[in-house]
């Protein structure tokens, strides 16, 4: 029997670096908003069986009928809404704790809404493989500098590093039983992505390849190169929720 796949998206979060009036997740990419593309990424990828988006409670009746407008509720693989919490950490575990079936996790950003279909399906399935936690990554194109205050303290080696991308893909049982012990305990530890939550556990993480499509879209400068990726003639559109 197959194991279950499901995806988590993370669309909770304000986004105000990119300085729109609506969450980013909302914000329109060539006619789809961001949070759109990615529920369209992994429908496409061909290996993920459910869907939950997790979205802050003052968006849901926004996000729900913007789904349902765009006919992206009724689709062969079921989408679902639940509230995110405050943290990105906390809304991973509010959405982990929607989900009652042993299988795989998919973590995915909203924001990351041209990450490639096949790049989706390759982490899925290193997991598939026995792995229990798998990241994309790409390579370091810069180099690096660890500062303190306003001075260099040294220059890691660039060939060991690796930028880090979404979705990354978990057991689903070993993650659940890792943000548990995370929120019980009073670790120190803040992490800034899931993975570093498995590191901090113990758990290994295997990495594939990643892919330039999968670049987060954060900052104006980003939004302007997502446009000329897409080849969006027109000017960004925000549609605001009304009052």
């Amino acid at each position: 029997m197959s194991r279950r796949v499901s995806a988590l998206i993370a669309a909770a979060g304000k986004g105000t670096r990119l300085g729109a009036p609506i969450p980013k997740a909302f914000v329109t990419l060539r006619g789809k908003t961001l949070l759109e593309r990615s529920i369209q990424a992994m429908v496409n990828s061909g290996v993920v069986d459910d869907i939950t988006v997790l979205v802050s409670p003052d968006m849901e009746d926004y996000a729900r009928e913007l789904l349902a407008r765009r006919g992206m509720l009724d689709t062969e693989v079921p989408v679902r809404l639940v509230h995110g919490g405050g943290e990105r950490a906390d809304s991973i575990w509010c959405g982990l704790q929607a989900l009652n079936d042993a299988g795989v996790v998919l973590i995915h950003d909203a924001a990351r809404a041209l990450t490639p279909p096949g790049m989706i399906a390759r982490v899925a399935r290193e997991v598939l493989a026995g792995h229990h936690a798998v990241i994309p990554v790409l390579p370091v194109a810069d180099t690096i500098k660890r500062v303190a205050g306003a001075v260099v303290v040294d220059t890691p080696d660039r060939s060991t590093l690796r930028a880090v991308q979404t979705p990354q893909g978990f057991d689903l049982a070993t993650l659940k039983a890792v943000n548990e012990e995370f929120f019980a305990g009073n670790s120190d530890f803040i992490p800034t992505d899931d993975a570093s939550l498995m590191e901090w556990a113990g758990h290994a993480v295997h990495t594939v390849q990643g892919d330039p499509m999968a670049f987060k879209v954060t900052t104006p400068m980003d939004m302007i190169l997502a446009q000329v990726i897409t080849d969006d003639a027109e000017p960004t559109i925000f549609e605001v929720p009304s009052e």
